[in-house]
């Protein structure tokens, strides 16, 4: 029975619940169920844990580090050489027109800019949320009493972590997605990286679209998701499954370790056949072809759509890898599709059915039809070496 959260007794229930009940099908009993719990959740974490959004000049030097910006990025919004100095230095606030121009030409939310609250930046830098310290600790990866900064420090060798971090690519994120978090998870993964097992030696020019469709195929056997972290082992490409912070709202990432092997990490978040393999496929292709030294981080919430030329090429690879669009084209005619359909159209194209069922639930939005076959539950379990259960 739902009832309010009153301790973190409930906290923990609720949240244990909410996993088990992430793959619900919205307008079931399920479905209204995790509705419910994700409400009851946010109004306990907003109360009890509560973010302080970002002065407005520590947003403008985040996007300046994310975006590898120089002051003289800036004149375009702020106006002047003299007038950017003034704005960095804390001296001059931000104007009406200088607020709209940095919401629309960088991207940072105009609730931040309008803010005039004193929290410096190194109060921001260090306001990791309770519940995301809490999982970094449950899962062992960082110490009870460690400093956020000296866990930053540790997961990224050593290396400062606004200088490793900055160099990131986060517009395919919620909007509400808590930077801070973000950064945390991004550590985390990199730290877990360094026991992934890498065979081989990296070289993109061995990732073309047959070796992607072939690693597609291997979704038909029984150990095809095992299958394929080893043979990603076996192209110097490190792979990792770390379940996503409160607040990060993330499917997976590509990214780069201080060595230069590229990792991709992947957060489960919906336990899905057809999910792993385009999020994995996805993630392969930001790393062929967008991990460089200027974008060492990629991450993606796959339900946000983007027109970004990168995130595109990495739709498109991971799409006609999986079904080719001249074969899907001749199988989503419009007309009725059996499940005996899908599993004939599947065994030809030598892919597993839910990646067929996902892909018609997708264009057809209809995701009731042929939900049993996508494979709810099964990839961690597959994968169960690969994760933390905490």
């Amino acid at each position: 029975m739902l009832k309010p959260i009153r301790s973190e007794a409930d906290y923990d229930a609720n949240l244990a619940r909410l996993d088990a009940l992430i793959d619900a099908v919205p307008g079931t009993p399920e479905g209204d169920e995790l509705d419910i719990l994700a409400s009851l959740i946010e109004r306990y974490e907003d109360e009890r844990f509560p973010i302080e959004a970002p002065t407005p000049l520590a947003a403008i030097r985040f996007r300046m580090e994310q975006q590898d910006l120089s002051p003289r990025d800036l004149e375009p919004y702020i106006g002047s050489r003299a007038r950017v100095s003034e704005v960095l230095s804390g001296t001059r606030a931000l104007s009406i027109d200088m607020i709209r121009a940095l919401n629309q030409g960088l991207g940072i939310p105009a609730e931040v800019l309008i803010r005039s609250d004193p929290v410096t930046q190194k109060k921001v830098a260090n306001a990791l949320s309770r519940p995301a310290a809490k999982k970094l600790q449950a899962w062992g990866l960082m110490g009870a009493a460690e400093a956020f900064d000296a866990f930053l420090a540790r997961s990224l060798g050593g290396t400062p972590a606004t200088a490793r971090l900055r160099k990131t690519r986060t517009e395919r994120t919620n909007a509400k997605t808590d930077l801070v978090a973000l950064q945390a998870w991004c550590a985390a993964a990199l730290l877990r990286s360094q026991t992934a097992p890498v065979t081989g030696r990296f070289d993109k020019k061995r990732i073309d679209l047959d070796l992607v469709r072939n690693l597609a195929k291997l979704s038909t056997r029984d150990n095809g998701l095992q299958a394929a972290v080893d043979q990603l082992a076996g192209l110097g490409v490190a792979f990792v499954v770390l379940p996503h912070l409160p607040g990060t709202h993330l499917d997976g990432a590509a990214m780069l370790r201080s060595d230069g092997v590229p990792v991709i990490a992947l957060t489960l978040r919906k336990d899905r056949i057809d999910n792993f393999w385009f999020t994995l496929l996805h993630e392969l292709a930001h790393v062929k072809s967008h991990l460089v030294s200027g974008t060492q981080v990629i991450f993606d919430d796959l339900e946000i759509g983007s027109a970004e030329d990168i995130e595109q090429e990495a739709d498109e690879m991971a799409r006609v890898a999986l079904i080719p669009d001249e074969l899907w084209a001749s199988f989503n005619s419009g007309t009725y599709v059996s499940m005996a359909e899908v599993f004939d159209f599947a065994r030809r194209i030598e892919v597993h059915p839910a990646i067929v069922a996902g892909r018609w639930q997708q264009q057809n939005r209809d995701f009731r039809k042929f939900s049993k076959l996508l494979g709810h539950g099964e990839v961690r379990q597959a994968l169960g070496g690969q994760e933390f259960n905490a």
